[in-house]
């Protein structure tokens, strides 16, 4: 079983890391400076050695001496120093009790095959630094000195090093956490500030100083708050309306209910409807039924704003419209629907663009008198509307897409006032354009210009918008 890591603080981690990386710096700077320190007492400690050791070989009847005799102090420089002589058969004589070592590099120097030599040996449990000389026919002189002091120096150097980047270690700590806690106060307050909204959800901005990352997260931020209070905005504008426009059908559907079911009740009193007024309470009832499906459909379809229920694929706008044109016909016999279409493949819904271009042909239908013409075009793109309706005023154009905004001549007529919205809605997902204008005809003339597949996204934004 994996147990999860326990998640750590952002101050936490930028101390961590911050005394991380002081501690890195502290060992990669102490082993450098112990590392040259090193260095530099064996190179000087070598020349030292390589020195004394040509200095003593001069030294007249130095192979003669025994260990009677002591050397005098300028010919070895130093009391700690001792020395041995190799020839070159192989023999081996030694002063100062120097400890027995091989001696096949020394002897080359005793034959002459090499001029000198310098190198660490370990004899008697001492590690020594010994230099070979050439001193005198078949004779090589070793002086050899103790690196027992180099490395209590040494040593004690390291102790120092470790203590100072302990301390250093914990000063950064320290030092990081002080920084984490200031740096990040901050961050601290935006997200006071945020929890304070997500709890009162009162979505005024947040107040926005300076110009660097944590402002420019709370601007985002603040964008974010006003995209969600617009929306918020608009989703109870869509209750208020559609409460107020199903108030009206809803009163109107149980009064004729109630009627019925007085007329139907045979109680004492009760007058009996004619045959006549019964059938056009029961017609008034189904339109009003079908008035309820229409508009609560349209809301349905308004309220869609979850991306995953529309499938995207490559749609030809060209069939949609075929498609769209054959449904109305049925519904509009009286008409004639005049439509020129070129292929247009696009990327979209194919679902809601079928239902934005009837929304289109509906309104169009509505508008046309009996026997009229409506002229449909698609042509690069831009799906072209004509009715030979009375057309749109300038005063209400702006209007003609709010959701449930009806002109005054439309009061009386059937819809739900939400078509054009939904034709609105359906451009925008689709990055198209929705325009009014003037028809040839005398009537109103709607255009729809969507984008076609692999060409750039339009930039004029669409008017915003329900039904006239």
């Amino acid at each position: 079983m994996t147990v999860p890591a326990p998640h750590r603080s952002l101050a936490s981690r930028v101390t961590v890391l911050t005394t991380v990386a002081v501690a890195l710096a502290v060992a990669f700077v102490a082993a450098g400076a112990w590392a040259t320190v090193r260095m530099q007492m064996q190179s000087t400690l070598d020349a030292s050695l390589v020195d004394r050791a040509h200095a003593a070989a001069k030294y007249p009847a130095l192979s003669n001496l025994t260990s009677d005799y002591q050397l005098p102090s300028w010919a070895l420089g130093a009391a700690d120093v001792r020395i041995a002589f190799v020839y070159a058969d192989g023999s081996y004589r030694t002063y100062d009790q120097l400890p027995r070592m091989k001696l096949a590099p020394e002897i080359e120097v005793a034959t002459g095959e090499r001029d000198s030599i310098i190198r660490t040996i370990s004899a008697g449990g001492t590690r020594y630094r010994v230099v070979a000389v050439p001193s005198g026919p078949g004779t090589a002189l070793v002086v050899a000195q103790s690196l027992e002091p180099q490395q209590r120096v040494l040593s004690k150097l390291g102790m120092v090093m470790l203590l100072f980047g302990l301390l250093g270690v914990a000063g950064a700590a320290g030092a990081g956490w002080a920084v984490a806690r200031n740096g990040l106060r901050p961050v601290r307050r935006l997200t006071a500030e945020v929890e304070a909204i997500a709890r009162t959800e009162d979505l005024t901005p947040i107040e926005v100083a300076g110009d660097d990352e944590v402002a420019r997260l709370a601007a985002a931020f603040n964008g974010m708050l006003t995209a969600l209070a617009a929306s918020r905005d608009r989703q109870r504008q869509l209750v208020a309306d559609a409460g107020h426009e199903l108030r009206t059908p809803l009163t109107s559907l149980r009064t004729n209910i109630e009627l019925l079911t007085q007329a139907d009740g045979g109680g004492a009193g009760a007058a009996e409807l004619p045959a006549a007024a019964r059938a056009e309470l029961l017609d008034d009832v189904r339109a009003q039924i079908e008035e309820l499906t229409t508009l609560i459909g349209d809301l349905v379809e308004l309220s869609r704003d979850d991306p995953s229920t529309h499938v995207v694929a490559p749609v030809d706008l060209a069939e949609v419209l075929d498609q769209a044109v054959a449904r109305v016909r049925r519904r509009a016999p009286g008409l004639v629907l005049e439509v020129t279409a070129e292929p247009l493949e696009i990327v979209g819904d194919a679902a809601a663009l079928e239902r934005a271009v009837t929304n289109l042909l509906d309104n169009a239908v509505k508008w046309s008198p009996p026997g009229g013409t409506v002229t449909v075009r698609l042509v690069d793109g831009v799906l072209t509307v004509d009715d030979e309706g009375p057309g749109i005023a300038e005063a209400d154009r702006p209007h003609v897409f709010d959701r449930f905004w009806r002109s005054e001549e439309s009061r009386g007529m059937p819809g739900s006032g939400l078509g054009l919205s939904i034709v609105r809605q359906v451009a925008d997902r689709h990055a198209g354009r929705l325009e009014v204008a003037d028809s040839p005809a005398g009537g109103a003339r709607l255009v729809l210009a969507l984008p076609a597949a692999g060409q750039p996204v339009a930039t004029e934004p669409a008017r915003s918008g329900g039904r006239r």
